[in-house]
């Protein structure tokens, strides 16, 4: 079982995206964010022995992640067949760390994913680009899993607290990061942003 520090190089040596689509946000999780992410979950026991989707799962970053942490089952899904072929590249490249864990890519929405698992794990879109996108996702993993992982803008608490409570989840965690937007796209001025973002635990309520 790797560190957290290991788990962040190696997760670094993964694929990114290399043109990314400005409509559906596809922004890279950092590695050290999503180790970071990942780490506390797996502290929680939220990862060993667990079934894991990685909504929208771009390169698969979390998904993989998880998978090298020990999770029974991770389903990568994303709509974009870009994002599906770098997962498997990436797959491709640390598959002797995923020996027993079960893995599944599925082309598709987001909203067609119906599979129960144990956790979910997302960095969806900021829904800057499509409205409510963000709440899309959300939506989802509400329905498939009794505890969420997701990333947001820092801004979006207000928003984040009351969805999860109209839909019968409890904020647990709030772990705020500050995730470095390396220029990727033609509307990027800048070299770098960086965005204040939190990764919102989330618990379904008994």
């Amino acid at each position: 079982m790797p560190s957290k520090s290991q788990l962040a190089i190696i997760l670094s040596k993964l694929k990114q995206f290399d043109n990314p689509k400005i409509v559906l946000e596809q922004y890279s999780t950092e590695p050290e964010v999503a180790a970071a992410v990942l780490w506390f979950a797996f502290m929680q026991g939220d990862i060993q022995g667990k079934t894991i989707a990685d909504l929208g799962c771009g390169p698969g970053i979390f998904g993989i992640g998880a998978a090298i942490l020990g999770a029974k089952m991770v389903y990568f899904v994303d709509m974009d067949n870009y994002a599906i072929n770098t997962t498997r590249d990436n797959i491709s490249q640390v598959e002797g760390m995923l020996e027993g864990v079960e893995l599944e890519l599925l082309k598709m929405n987001v909203a067609e994913f119906t599979k129960r698992v144990d956790v979910v794990l997302q960095n969806p879109p900021f829904g800057t680009k499509i409205k409510h996108h963000d709440r899309l996702f959300l939506s989802k993993a509400f329905e498939v899993a009794d505890v969420v992982y997701s990333i947001h803008k820092i801004t979006s608490k207000g928003f984040i607290e009351a969805f999860s409570r109209d839909n019968g989840f409890s904020v647990t965690h709030v772990l705020p990061y500050e995730m470095r937007l390396v220029r990727s796209m033609k509307h990027h001025k800048k070299p770098v942003v960086k965005v204040k973002v939190a990764c919102w635990r989330l618990e379904r309520r008994r």
